[in-house]
């Protein structure tokens, strides 16, 4: 078992053939925690329980991600999220994964951390990287 970061293949088609809608609040773009246990990568059509973090103050299903904010970095399409935290939580997590709650809970993409990471009774933040076409956790060209 593995978690692969990459944008989902089925994302992909569904942005061309039924759309999802990434501006701030139109869709519900949900953030959902893994652990090693767990397989997530372009193969991934939708959010899962399996393998799925536990802990305190981290619930299943993740929480919402803010500020998506769909733009264009020369010709690449980029989007970038508010950093997410868990506040006082104790939870490790291998990697996570981004859906769509408003749309069949879709998914979007996974991001592998590079290995485990791990709060205990403190803050587990997910930080996103600039919205750059050489960047962006979610990059179209």
């Amino acid at each position: 078992m593995a978690i692969t970061s990459a944008i989902c293949n089925s994302f992909k088609q569904e942005v061309l053939v039924e759309g999802h809608n990434l501006t701030n609040g139109a869709d519900t773009i949900k953030l959902a925690l893994y652990t090693s246990s767990a397989t997530l990568g372009a193969g991934s059509t939708v959010y899962v329980t399996t393998g799925q973090s536990s802990g305190t103050n981290y619930t299943a299903g993740g929480s919402n991600l803010t500020n998506v904010t769909p733009a264009l970095d020369g010709t690449v399409c980029v989007v970038d999220f508010s950093d997410l935290t868990f506040s006082d939580a104790t939870v490790t997590a291998r990697g996570c994964l981004l859906y769509n709650s408003t749309n069949s809970n879709k998914a979007i993409c996974a991001i592998d951390f590079g290995g485990d990471k791990t709060s205990t009774a403190g803050d587990f933040t997910v930080v996103f990287p600039s919205a750059s076409s050489s960047a962006a956790i979610i990059r179209l060209a």
